[in-house]
C-alpha cells in the first residue's frame, strides 16, 4: 500500500518548521560561518607565516579539527566543559563548535587561494610603494576571494545542513522543531521528509547566490 500523506499536518506544520529555519537554522549558520571565516583567515595567515611556532600551532589546530567528528566537538564543548567548571548555554556552544569547525576547513581553502595568486602580484604591489600588509589587503585577498568562493560556498552549504546537529544540545532550529512536531503527531517519516525538503530549498537558494557572487568577484581577477 502507498503512503497516505496527511496534507493537513504538512500545511499546519509548515509555519513552525519555517520559523525554526528562519529564527534558528539560518542565524546559527550565518553567525558560525562569519566567525569561522575570520578565524580561518587568521589561521591561514599563521600557516603562511615565516614564524615556525605560529605555523605549527595553525597546523595542529587544522589537524585536530579535520581529524575529529563535528558531533564530538559539539559534545566536548556543551557536555564536556562543565566537568572542568566551564558551562556554556546551548546557542553559544553551537556557535563556538561550528565556528571552530569552519575555521579548520576554510583555513586550508583560504591558504590555497592565497598561494594561487601569482607572485608577480606581490612584486607589483611592492613596486608601487605598498607595504606587504597593504598588498595583501588590496591586491592579493580580493583575487584569492574569487578563487575561494566555490569551496567556501560548499562549506557554508554543508554548515547549514550540519546545524541540525545542534538539536542534540537542545538548540531550537529546523530539525528540532520537526522532531517535536513528529513526536506529538507520531508522523515521523512525514515530518522528517518535510524538514529535508526545506533544507534542500535553502541549499538551492545558496547555490544560486554562489553563482551571482562569483560573477561579481570576476572583476578582481587579473587576466
Amino acid at each position: 500500500p502507498g503512503m497516505n500523506i496527511n496534507w493537513e499536518l504538512v500545511w499546519s506544520s509548515l509555519g513552525p518548521l519555517l520559523t525554526g529555519a528562519i529564527a534558528g537554522t539560518i542565524p546559527l549558520a550565518l553567525a558560525s560561518f562569519s566567525l569561522g571565516l575570520l578565524l580561518a583567515l587568521l589561521v591561514a595567515l599563521m600557516r603562511l607565516s615565516r614564524n615556525r611556532l605560529l605555523s605549527a600551532v595553525a597546523r595542529v589546530y587544522i589537524s585536530v579539527i579535520r581529524g575529529t567528528p563535528l558531533l564530538v566537538q559539539l559534545f566536548v564543548i556543551f557536555y564536556g566543559l562543565p566537568s572542568v567548571g566551564i558551562t556554556i548555554s546551548p546557542w553559544p556552544s553551537a556557535i563556538i563548535a561550528f565556528s571552530l569547525n569552519v575555521g579548520g576547513y576554510a583555513a586550508e581553502v583560504i591558504r590555497a587561494a592565497i598561494l594561487s595568486v601569482p607572485k608577480g602580484q606581490w612584486e607589483a604591489g611592492h613596486t608601487i610603494g605598498m607595504s606587504r600588509h597593504q598588498t595583501l589587503v588590496r591586491i592579493i585577498l580580493p583575487q584569492a576571494a574569487r578563487v575561494s568562493v566555490p569551496p567556501l560556498s560548499n562549506t557554508f552549504i554543508s554548515l547549514v545542513k550540519d546545524t541540525s546537529l545542534a538539536s542534540l544540545i537542545l538548540v531550537t532550529e529546523l530539525f528540532r522543531v520537526a522532531q517535536q512536531v513528529a513526536a506529538f503527531s507520531q508522523e515521523f517519516m512525514l515530518l522528517y521528509l518535510e524538514a529535508a525538503v526545506i533544507y534542500w530549498i535553502i541549499c538551492l537558494v545558496l547555490a544560486s547566490g554562489q553563482s551571482a557572487l562569483e560573477k561579481r568577484l570576476d572583476r578582481y581577477v587579473a587576466h
